[in-house]
């Protein structure tokens, strides 16, 4: 099964094109003000307006008002909603979009219940747990933690590189790998080399 890939934190429509052209399958815009990689609605709108067909949008939220959320939607009109916050269930399904959620990998972490707990949304996204970041850490994880049984329903992230992740894919053969940091130039500006890098390693892990 072929690998997907999501290039997240753009914020410049050239990064987004960039990132399509080396044959991304996703594009993840951050709403979370914190972040140096938020990006505001508008922008966000103009750049999902110059996807082509069959490239998701990912909208990415940290414990964000339902309202916001929903102008998010009507907006910029993304695909996929992504959780990095303590949302529940029924908070992450409420704004008639699917969902995936992330998980950030603490040493206590039962990704089993997790996954039971959140079995409506369309998968997890796994991450490296730091105190106090709620994504973009940077860092890897064990990913000898991550059960076989579900893979298939696994998004990848935390400290991917275009040095690391084809040992990645073959360990773990997840659904999709999520990056943004590893192929930036400076945070929230991309790199298109590592990008079309980064792209390359995951096609090659595949053979």
């Amino acid at each position: 099964m072929r690998t997907r890939v999501k290039i997240c934190g753009i914020t410049r429509e050239k990064d987004a094109l960039a990132a399509v052209e080396s044959g991304a399958d996703a594009i993840g815009f951050v709403f979370f003000k914190p972040s140096p990689r938020c990006i505001d609605v508008e922008r966000a709108a103009q750049i999902a307006r110059r996807l082509p067909p069959f490239v998701t949008s990912v909208g990415l939220f940290v414990d964000a008002d339902a309202e916001f959320i929903d102008r998010v939607v009507a907006e910029v009109g993304v695909d996929l909603l992504q959780f990095h916050g303590q949302e529940t269930p029924v908070e992450c399904g409420r704004h008639r979009r699917p969902w995936i959620r992330a998980v950030r990998m603490r040493t206590d972490t039962d990704l089993m219940t997790v996954q039971a707990d959140y079995a409506a949304g369309r998968g997890l996204l796994l991450d490296a747990y730091r105190p106090g970041m709620p994504g973009g850490t940077g860092a890897t994880f064990d990913w000898a933690r991550i059960p076989p049984a579900l893979a298939s329903h696994i998004v990848l992230a935390g400290g991917l590189r275009p040095d690391n992740v084809a040992d990645a894919v073959r360990r773990v053969r997840p659904f999709a790998v999520d990056v943004s940091g590893g192929v930036e130039a400076e945070k929230g500006i991309k790199d298109p080399r590592k990008i079309k890098a980064f792209i390359e390693e995951v096609r090659r892990a595949e053979q």
